[in-house]
């Protein structure tokens, strides 16, 4: 009896030593990874910040069920922004539990201008040799961890010709970071604020894409790593080094044999198959709406993804060159498209974020994620110039057929067509609704964007991460440089 006695007097004092270990380890060191709204997601999404209705044009009082543009970014809640200022030169994300240099002025001289950017390679050496703060574990982030920091309060300044930047606002919270559009004393365009991640687009291109943030006007692009022409010399970016929570942006994704998949990282559900086929912005948010009226795979709280939550689906390790597949986990169906240059591709997918502008038709575009080639036309051809992977925007409404030659200096393939692929928070329970008195789909008479393909072929296994495919260069084509 001693003896029994003895063994559970030992076990209840391991069990105490180990609690009072794990409490010692949390409160010394890096933050906790998540914050206490997120529980025990390693990848959870931080929100859009984005507060405005829009419909295809215009700001517009946030609609009710039921009306035309109800369903949008700004009608759900997701998990808020919020950072700590550290008062050393750092800030942490108390959503993702990052760590984040809080300036992009390397050189230190109290400005942020030309002098401050890097090549892809002195920008991984800088973060890599970082000893900032008292910590020496920095590294240059991977795509999913800089995507996290972005803010859709921002404004769209493509095509604005002035010089004074005091009315914009950029793509990340101005309250906590510092930022700098592009230096124009040094001949460079306002937007040019791109910031490099570690993500090295996987297909071979003419040039070698890095894919970056581009803070000043809102988007995901491969640049290419050299600038074109000859003597163009090599590409430069802004930094942000970042340092915990290394698990951040690796998906934890569970067929749930019924049509749906889990990510159990992100605590998000998604429809395993897409809506097959193209939709303008308004009748994507109105394929939602008949989707919850028909309580579809017995649930009726499915939304258009924000962009956020639709770029966390992104696989950066596949693309239609390298995997024959979209740049998403093969456990999702996705419909096959021929794209402007002929040839099987995968389509852009709509979110229900509005990338607002500075012009007088604000809400004119919605934000997108393509999952498929990030095609745009140069030199009278259409080249994959921003990668599998990108984020750009679409007009929400409007005939594709008016847009032979894209949009934009890279020529951006405009397709507003767009797919649709449903999401839903993982901890609602699934209800059942009467019959449907959702608003029926628009009737379009524009031309459809690239015809589909019912039956895609099963997508091969991914390429691992650290497969990079050798830089190509090829000076006649004017690549991916810049927005």
């Amino acid at each position: 009896m001693n003896t029994i006695y003895w063994r559970i007097g030992m076990l209840v004092l391991l069990l105490a030593a180990g609690v009072v270990w794990f409490q010692l380890e949390r409160s010394s060191g890096n933050p906790a990874p998540v914050s206490a709204t997120t529980g025990d997601l390693t990848y959870p999404v931080v929100d859009t910040g984005q507060t405005i209705c829009y419909d295809d044009g215009d700001e517009l009082a946030c609609p009710a069920a039921g009306e035309a543009f109800y369903g949008q970014d700004a009608q759900f809640d997701g998990n808020a922004p919020g950072y700590t200022d550290n008062g050393n030169g750092t800030v942490t994300d108390n959503v993702t539990g990052l760590m984040w240099q809080q300036s992009p002025d390397t050189d230190e001289d109290g400005d942020i201008d030309v002098a401050d950017k890097f090549t892809y390679a002195e920008a991984c050496a800088y973060c890599e040799a970082l000893d900032l703060a008292g910590y020496d574990d920095w590294q240059l982030p991977g795509i999913k961890q800089l995507y996290s920091l972005i803010d859709f309060s921002g404004i769209d300044p493509s095509g604005y010709q002035g010089n004074d930047t005091t009315g914009l606002n950029p793509f990340i919270d101005t309250d906590y970071f510092d930022f700098a559009y592009g230096d124009t004393n040094a001949g460079e365009r306002l937007i040019d604020a791109q910031f490099a991640s570690s993500t090295l687009y996987v297909a071979a291109t003419p040039m070698q894409l890095l894919f970056g943030v581009n803070f000043a006007d809102g988007r995901i692009k491969g640049y290419g790593l050299t600038m074109p022409g000859p003597g163009g010399g090599e590409k430069t970016f802004y930094v942000l080094c970042s340092r915990g929570n290394t698990s951040y942006g690796q998906n934890s994704f569970v067929d749930n044999q019924d049509g749906t998949i889990t990510d159990s990282a992100s605590g998000l559900m998604w429809a395993q198959d897409d809506s097959e086929q193209g939709l303008n912005w308004e009748e994507a948010l109105a394929w939602v709406e008949e989707k919850n009226a028909e309580n579809y795979l017995g649930y009726s709280d499915w939304r258009l993804p924000n962009v956020k939550e639709l770029q966390s689906l992104v696989d950066y390790t596949r693309s239609p060159d390298t995997t024959g597949s979209a740049a998403i986990d093969p456990l999702f169906d996705v419909t096959a498209i021929t794209n402007e240059a002929g040839a099987t591709d995968y389509p852009f997918y709509w979110s229900s974020t509005t990338h607002a502008n500075w012009t007088e038709s604000p809400g004119a575009y919605g934000a997108y994620v393509a999952f498929g080639r990030a095609l745009g036309y140069m030199n009278n051809t259409w080249v994959d110039v921003h990668g599998a992977g990108a984020q750009r925007s679409d007009p929400k409404s409007g005939d594709p057929v008016d847009w032979p030659y894209g949009h934009g200096p890279q020529g951006d393939a405009i397709r507003i067509y767009n797919y649709v692929r449903l999401v839903r928070d993982v901890d609602e329970s699934p209800t059942v609704v009467p019959t449907s008195t959702a608003t029926p789909l628009p009737t379009s008479t524009a031309t459809p964007g690239p015809t589909t393909t019912p039956d895609p072929p099963p997508a091969p296994d991914p390429l691992p991460e650290t497969v990079m495919l050798p830089l190509l260069v090829n000076a006649g084509i004017p690549w991916a440089t810049g927005d």
